[in-house]
């Protein structure tokens, strides 16, 4: 779960970077496709071309697409239809996507796993919610779709590299991944990006290439590998402590208002989601370890 927690936090960094920078100034087609390609780059030298499983190229691309491709396009637009507030509340729901998604692919229903996510849920709901507006539907849509599209990412890769196991180190063949959310990042932006927002400072580029490299680059690939060493049930929470962790490196260097009270009280329904979910899948192990 390390891996998990770090880029929890390189994440929340990057989020703040993105609210006060870029947000508004540079254009939301252009932010994504450059990370896509940076990200991209950054793994060129490290991929296998050959002696890899066609399985695993496809899969691993499917992923991108999902994961990062659709995932973020599908974000960013969301912006155009609800207030910031909403945004953050309605990616509480990924969670749940997790959890069901992983059930789906395993044939199975973990019940436990799923009230550990609604626990979480609830927490970041708590943390978040501040009243809708009323005309939100298609952002709700948007943000729905990324939602489900970012879990089915995380919880494909997990079952690729469990299905199709190999000796090449994960990192030969995270190149693909960018490959396929290149496949939607780039028509997009030739279709839709506005060459008028281009970035126009130092700053804007620098944080550009901060998201791409860190943020997108070392942050998926640490992200995807931290998922294939926990349960769906944790899996599931960390996605959602990203909001905690992001308020509060918000707080702390922007010093914008926050409610304390309510964020002392959603982080502690999150972890109390985690404990449930650690303690009730190890004895579930240990069951099944005594009836062996």
């Amino acid at each position: 779960m390390g891996l998990l927690v770090f880029v929890t936090v390189l994440w929340a960094v990057s989020f703040s970077l993105i609210g006060e920078f870029l947000a508004g100034h540079v254009d939301s087609d252009f932010a994504v496709l450059s990370r896509v390609v940076l990200a991209g780059l950054a793994f060129l030298p490290l991929t296998r071309w050959r002696g890899v499983r066609w399985e695993l190229k496809a899969g691993v691309s499917i992923v991108g697409a999902l994961q990062f491709g659709i995932t973020y396009l599908c974000l960013y637009r969301s912006f155009a239809y609800l207030s910031v507030p909403e945004v953050l509340l309605f990616t509480i729901f990924t969670p749940l996507y997790v959890t069901l998604f992983d059930d789906a692919l395993n044939r199975r229903f973990s019940p436990m796993a799923l009230v550990a996510a609604a626990i979480a849920t609830l927490g970041a709901g708590i943390i978040r919610y501040d009243g809708l507006s009323n005309d939100y539907l298609t952002g709700f849509i948007l943000l729905q779709v990324a939602n489900a599209t970012f879990a089915a990412g995380q919880v494909g890769y997990r079952h690729l590299v469990q299905r199709y196991p190999t000796d090449i180190p994960l990192y030969r063949f995270f190149g693909y991944f960018y490959a396929g959310a290149l496949v939607f990042a780039l028509p997009s932006f030739l279709l839709f990006g506005d060459i008028a927002r281009m970035p126009s400072t130092p700053l804007q580029w620098g944080i550009l290439a901060w998201l791409g490299l860190a943020a997108s680059g070392l942050g998926l690939f640490l992200w995807n590998r931290g998922a294939c060493l926990v349960d769906a049930g944790t899996l599931a929470i960390m996605n959602n402590a990203l909001v905690p962790a992001g308020l509060i490196v918000n707080l702390l260097i922007w010093n914008r208002d926050a409610d304390l009270g309510r964020l002392m009280l959603g982080g502690s329904v999150i972890a109390l989601s985690l404990w449930l979910n650690v303690r009730f899948s190890r004895r579930a192990h240990l069951g099944l370890a005594a009836k062996a």
